[in-house]
């Protein structure tokens, strides 16, 4: 090795390592910081940082969580999965929530996630009705029909009924009619009874 230096004249040693810090720089960029969410084991607090290594992100969620710098892990608050490793952490994406969890402290699930179930799907179809009014002053009011498939298809079908005046108004014109077509039957009826009778008088 001393040989080789013997060689080689020193300013060109010096050339050569000052273009490979060149390269290294050019090619590996400065960290960008990154948006985080963190808060606290019992989610009661919540803040965003920004951090580009997993040490400042630890520095910074204690001092804005108001918690001791100390024995703190941290984990994804959707899992619990514990974040120790610079590469872990540098390969989440912007605005992931994590959990800072102190000494004695253990990860739980949300009870907002806990109580949550898919609703379960009963039967095939499902009717209802639906009976409201527009108006104080309606008689009926309006029924609305609501049919549903699967839970996933709907269909629904409006009726709205009129005012009692108007209701009451449509049933005296059925009313007649019914009642013309009724007196026309009759006259009809009687005429030819007469008829019939009076052929067999004479």
């Amino acid at each position: 090795m001393e040989y080789a230096k013997t060689l080689v004249p020193l300013s060109v040693m010096r050339s050569v390592s000052s273009v490979g810090m060149s390269l290294k720089r050019k090619l590996l960029p400065a960290r960008q910081p990154r948006p985080v969410r963190v808060c606290t084991h019992t989610r009661c607090r919540r803040r965003a940082v920004m951090a580009t290594s997993l040490d400042e992100l630890l520095e910074k969620a204690a001092n804005s969580l108001l918690v001791l710098c100390q024995f703190l892990t941290l984990v994804l608050e959707e899992d619990g999965t514990v974040v120790d490793t610079e590469a872990f952490f540098q390969s989440l994406p912007a605005n992931t929530q994590l959990m800072v969890l102190e000494k004695g402290q253990i990860w739980t699930q949300s009870k907002g996630l806990s109580n949550f179930r898919q609703p379960e799907r009963s039967g095939i179809a499902k009717l209802s009705f639906d009976l409201y009014k527009l108006n104080l002053r309606d008689f009926i009011g309006c029924l609305t029909i609501r049919a549903t498939f699967y839970e996933i298809y709907t269909l629904s079908y409006d009726i709205k009924c009129m005012g009692a005046i108007h209701i009451l108004k449509c049933l005296l014109r059925c009313w007649t009619q019914v009642a013309r077509v009724v007196g026309h039957a009759l006259l009809c009826g009687s005429s030819y009874t007469l008829q019939y009778i009076g052929e067999d008088e004479y």
